[in-house]
């Protein structure tokens, strides 16, 4: 193995700080980019709201090309200046402030996918 390869593995597992053994779930809630609130992106109040609850944080994913229930497939256009790509916002956190969290948008969702997955989560720092 390169010396290289070797100082750089050595780094990374001296900023392992710890396992976090909590009940940690990973949520992924699927939803269209052209979604709003109150004329506002869903995505963004999803995550401003995520916040608020004090969780760990979020990641919103925009997807090239997809479809959902509709069963309708949404496709980037170069030429266009807007389009109603899928949207995926994550969320690593426990599973009681996932619930919490869930029960306040839930009614935000309509027609969305939200998926739910143990996880292990490490910290690092």
């Amino acid at each position: 193995m390169p010396a290289s390869l070797d100082s750089t593995r050595a780094a990374f597992n001296h900023y392992i700080v710890q396992e976090v053994k909590d009940d940690n779930v990973l949520l992924r809630i699927y939803i269209c980019e052209s979604d709003k609130v109150d004329h506002k992106p869903l995505y963004l109040e999803l995550i401003e709201r995520a916040r608020q609850l004090g969780m760990s944080g979020s990641t919103v994913l925009r997807g090239l090309a997809g479809y959902g229930a509709a069963k309708v497939i949404h496709v980037e256009h170069s030429l266009k200046l807007s389009s109603d790509l899928p949207v995926v916002i994550e969320f690593v956190d426990t599973s009681e402030r996932v619930k919490k969290f869930l029960a306040t948008v839930g009614p935000l969702l309509g027609s969305g996918l939200v998926t739910e997955e143990k996880v292990v989560v490490h910290k690092y720092g």
